[in-house]
């Protein structure tokens, strides 16, 4: 769905985002509010390509716009489709993957595609969609609570270790997916699978683990 573009008619959508856009001062900072090139932006006011429906909620929220006036250039809320729209939040699930084993990451990750999330289930959550996003487990010491090729949505504002959770840290290099455990020495550093030895950090050298995030969601294949 993430990917598809809108499913109802966009006749003259072009010109209701250019007018969105001359709210924030243009095309050219519409853009960078929404993280897409000026190229593309321009293609979709032209209605030479048509836009994804991530891309008019962006629109929306940057510019304090309807989605439904944006879509069809009603602000009724006639259409079902355009204002179901409004619901939800998209979190970028990128292509690198967070070892659960030996640790790897791949810094020039690329964007896959925007995991679908409504903005009521995040919010209920506490959870701020800027400061969130997904990548996938690669190995099996966290079999039991993360399985290789789950996905997983990281909270990159929740990076103080509180008593107990599934973190994303970067040790010595390398990133992982590990329980941490606020203790009254340090931080232990647990794994699930209990082929793997639990690791204990010092209070005097918690600086040394850079805290990604915490998972705070997780999905995986029942097949």
């Amino acid at each position: 769905m993430n990917d598809s573009p809108v499913p109802f008619n966009t006749n003259g959508i072009g010109t209701r985002i250019e007018e969105a856009a001359a709210k924030v001062g243009g095309k050219r900072g519409l853009s960078k509010m929404i993280d897409i090139s000026e190229a593309q932006l321009y293609r979709i006011i032209a209605e030479e390509s048509s836009p994804k429906i991530e891309t008019l909620v962006a629109i929306a929220n940057a510019t304090g716009v309807s989605v439904t006036w944006l879509a069809i250039g009603d602000n009724s809320a006639e259409s079902d489709s355009a204002e179901h729209i409004q619901e939800y939040d998209f979190v970028p699930l990128y292509d690198a993957q967070c070892s659960a084993g030996n640790g790897s990451w791949n810094e020039n990750a690329q964007v896959l595609t925007k995991l679908a999330f409504t903005s009521y289930s995040l919010r209920k959550k506490g959870l701020d969609p800027k400061m969130l996003s997904a990548i996938r487990v690669d190995g099996d010491s966290m079999e039991g609570d993360l399985s290789d090729g789950d996905a997983v949505m990281v909270d990159h504002s929740k990076t103080d270790v509180k008593g107990e959770g599934i973190y994303v840290i970067r040790l010595d290099g390398h990133l992982y997916a590990k329980r941490l455990q606020r203790t009254f020495d340090g931080i232990d550093i647990i794994s699930t699978n209990k082929a793997y030895k639990a690791m204990s950090v010092p209070k005097d050298r918690i600086e040394e683990i850079e805290v990604i995030g915490q998972v705070v969601w997780s999905a995986s294949w029942c097949i």
